[in-house]
């Protein structure tokens, strides 16, 4: 059984800083890539960023120049350090990763979420 487990979230001022953390855990034979989603109320589920194994970044254009994706191979994190916040950041926060458990395919895996509120 594999898990992501976020935290970093909470309800930071207008051009305040965040950094959320994903931790995958469970039988992990590898991971491609990682990256986080957000779902503000009302919208769709949106790409923020993501990281391939190799270290290769993508960014929604809303966010370039302001948060940037990290991870640890060896510990099987990810994470988003978020800067200049502004209140349309304003979502709950998912990581998603590809992971390889065992003899199975890859598969996509998600966190709970963790809740980003960035007040005017």
């Amino acid at each position: 059984q594999v898990q992501l487990v976020e935290s970093g979230g909470g309800l930071v001022q207008a051009g305040g800083s965040l950094r959320l953390s994903c931790a995958a855990s469970g039988t992990i034979v590898s991971i491609n890539a990682m990256g986080w989603y957000r779902q503000a109320p009302g919208a769709q589920r949106e790409l923020v960023a993501t990281i391939t194994s190799g270290g290769s970044t993508n960014y929604a254009d809303s966010v370039k120049g302001r948060f940037t994706i990290s991870r640890d191979k060896v510990k099987n994190t990810v994470n988003l350090q978020m800067n200049s916040l502004k209140p349309e950041d304003t979502a709950v926060y998912y990581c998603n990763a590809n992971i390889r458990s065992g003899l199975s395919a890859y598969l996509n895996y998600w966190g709970q979420g963790t809740q980003v509120t960035v007040s005017s």
